[in-house]
Parts: structure tokens; sequence; C-alpha cells
């Protein structure tokens, strides 16, 4: 099946779930076209969807719930509960039940496809990612920063030209009343009860979430703004591409795994995940310096924040150590060098495509999908 073919399926199962926001779905087929890096993380449900035929080999792995639309920019900072600085993943929008070793090809094929390496390069990839994967096993265990890994921490800390640029684009934004729902939800997610909102408005992030509403409200306390972010929360594409129907998203309990240093303002209700926002909260981005976020020491310890993901809902720990030790040395680097290709090969097709070729589905089907869903 082609890949515009499984865009045009998604896009219409996108539709049935929620209220799909058009202008974000036009602005996410054009970051489509920038890199292949950006191109696989706004199609996990093309990966969801052929994984196992490219990779069957993977499928046999004990089953764990994982997160599914894992790369190397799903990693950030927070504070949790006790004002700890913590650094990890920080998004389970596709977070499902699936082959644990799933996520870490995804992973080490992201730092493949961002850093465009060969030979040694991805030898070295594997392995910091598959060394930092055991050491978590062993000893699983959340990223906090307070006191440890210090070099990790100097990474993170949030310098004034980005601290500006945030506060700039917050102030820059439309402002546009939410929809009650959101609305509710975001000012019971502020600092302290019947907090007026100053205004609410959209705000366009990320790359595999475009299309759903994304709000953000402000208010004002105790003398400066204060943020908080409502993203619309819908099944996995894990299940869209395997045929299931479910309306639960597992982001909230994934996210307060037992392994997890938790941030207290991320909250799941109602299919809606809130969040405080704040220029305090880094994530390094590919773009922004690709020898730091591909370096060994970074991919090893994402590899043992995995890890510590993994077994924080279910403990499988022991059957996949054993997966592990039955595994061909260099099956990581096999099936994430083929995943690699495939990805780089449908980003080519895409790219190359002309504009009136990127969906041989009408805008308008995808239009009246959104009406039956409003409608509903």
């Amino acid at each position: 099946m082609s890949f515009r073919k499984d865009n045009d399926d998604f896009e219409a199962w996108l539709a049935d779930h929620c209220d799909v926001v058009e202008e974000d779905i036009d602005y996410k087929h054009r970051q489509m076209e920038e890199s292949a890096f950006i191109f696989l993380r706004a199609t996990y449900f093309r990966w969801a969807r052929k994984i196992e035929k490219w990779c069957p080999e993977l499928m046999d792995a004990p089953q764990v719930l994982s997160v599914g639309d894992l790369h190397a920019e799903n990693f950030g900072t927070w504070r949790d509960e006790d004002g700890r600085l913590v650094w990890g993943v920080n998004d389970f929008d596709e977070a499902a039940e699936m082959p644990y070793a799933l996520d870490l090809i995804r992973l080490t094929t992201s730092a493949l496809v961002a850093g465009k390496g060969g030979g040694a390069a991805v030898d070295a990839v594997c392995d910091a990612v598959l060394s930092g994967y055991r050491e978590g096993l062993r000893k699983p265990q959340p990223v906090v920063l307070d006191r440890d890994r210090r070099w990790l921490r100097e990474l993170v800390v949030v310098p004034e030209k980005r601290r500006a640029k945030f506060w700039k684009k917050i102030q820059a934004m439309k402002v546009e009343r939410a929809p009650p729902r959101y609305r509710k939800l975001l000012a019971a997610a502020m600092p302290e009860p019947r907090l007026v909102l100053a205004k609410t408005g959209r705000r366009v992030a990320g790359a595999g979430s475009l299309g759903r509403p994304r709000w953000i409200g402000m208010a004002n306390w105790r003398g400066a703004p204060v943020l908080r972010e409502a993203k619309s929360l819908v099944p996995s594409a894990w299940l869209f591409a395997h045929g299931r129907t479910t309306k639960r998203s597992r982001c909230g309990e994934i996210a307060g795994g037992r392994y997890r240093a938790i941030d207290p303002w991320h909250l799941v209700t109602d299919a809606v995940a809130v969040r405080r926002l704040s220029p305090n909260n880094r994530k390094i981005e590919a773009g922004e310096d690709p020898g730091l976020l591909l370096s060994p020491d970074m991919l090893r310890v994402m590899g043992a924040d995995l890890a510590a993901v993994h077994l924080g809902v279910s403990d499988r720990r022991a059957g996949i150590e054993r997966d592990l030790r039955g595994r061909k040395r260099g099956w990581l680097k096999a099936c994430a060098v083929k995943m690699a290709q495939a990805v780089q090969a449908d980003f080519a097709d895409w790219a190359g495509a002309g504009a009136s070729a990127k969906s041989s589905r009408p805008r308008s089907s995808r239009s009246r999908s959104t009406r039956k869903r409003r409608a509903r």
C-alpha cells in the first residue's frame, strides 16, 4: 500500500475521533517536506502499519505498554512534585501494548535519520541505545538532574534568548475563545481555584499530533502569567494500524509509571491531556544541535529512561532480558537500517510529489468527516 493511501486512511480515521483542525493538517503536510526526520515524527501511523511487514522478527518479543512514537526529540524536562528538575520521555500520545523492541528500533531509526551517519556511526548509535537500555533494566529510575548527570543538566539550561522567544510567541498568539470543554479544563489546571483566564488561543506544535485541537490558556497569578495547554487525545495510531477499536488513550497510565518522577501538572481527563507550559521546560532539537542530541552519552540515557518507562506499568524485566539474550548480534542495527531506508524512501516520494498529489482524497471529504464528527 502506498504511503499516500495510508495517509488518507489515517486522516479519515482521525476525523472520526476528534474535530480536526484542517489548517494544521495542511501545515503538517508542508512540514513533512522539510526533512526525513520531521517526516518520521509526523507519520507514526505509517510506521505502525508497516513495521510488522518490514521487521517480522520483532513481533514475538515480550509486549509492554510502550511509547510507540518514540524518537530522539521526544525527551525533555519538567519539575516534579518536590520541584526537582527531571528529564525523560515527555510525550505518550501513541502509547499502546506492543513488543518492547519496537520502541528501541524507532528511537535508533530516528537517530540514524537525524544524524545521516553510516558505518561506524550506526554501530555507535546502536551500542549506546542498547547499553543504556540494559542499564535501565538493571536499575530502573527516573533521570533526576538536581544532583546527578551534571553534563545533562548544563545542556538543558534555558538560555535567555530562548526564554525571550517563548514569551514573544505567547504575546503574539491570536486571542480566540476556546470551546467550553477546553476552557473548563484549562481553568481547573491553574495553580489556584477560580483564576480568570486572561486569554485563550490555539497552539500549533509538534508533528504527529498536528490536526488535533490544541489550546493554550493564560492567567495572571501572583505577579506573572501562568500557562496551561490542553491537547485533544485520540487512541494510539497503533490501534488504527491493526484494526482495533477503543476510545481509551493510555497516555496518563504510562506517564504515571512507578519509575517516573511525575509531573504534577500533567493530567489526563475526558480525552484531553493538560499540562503546564513554561519557558523553563527544555528539549534539545535535532536541528538545533544534532551532535549533542545524538551523542553516545545522550543516547545511553535515552535508552535507560526508556527501560524505566517499559517497566513502569507491569514489570516484564525477566522476559525482556531473556529475549535480548536470545537475539542475534546486530539485530538492532539490521532493523534500524532497514527502517531508516524505508522512511527515507517514503519521504523522497512525498517531498518529490507535486502539491496536488499530496493526498488522493479530496479536501472536501476531510471536511465532511469533520462535520460528521461535530454533529455527534
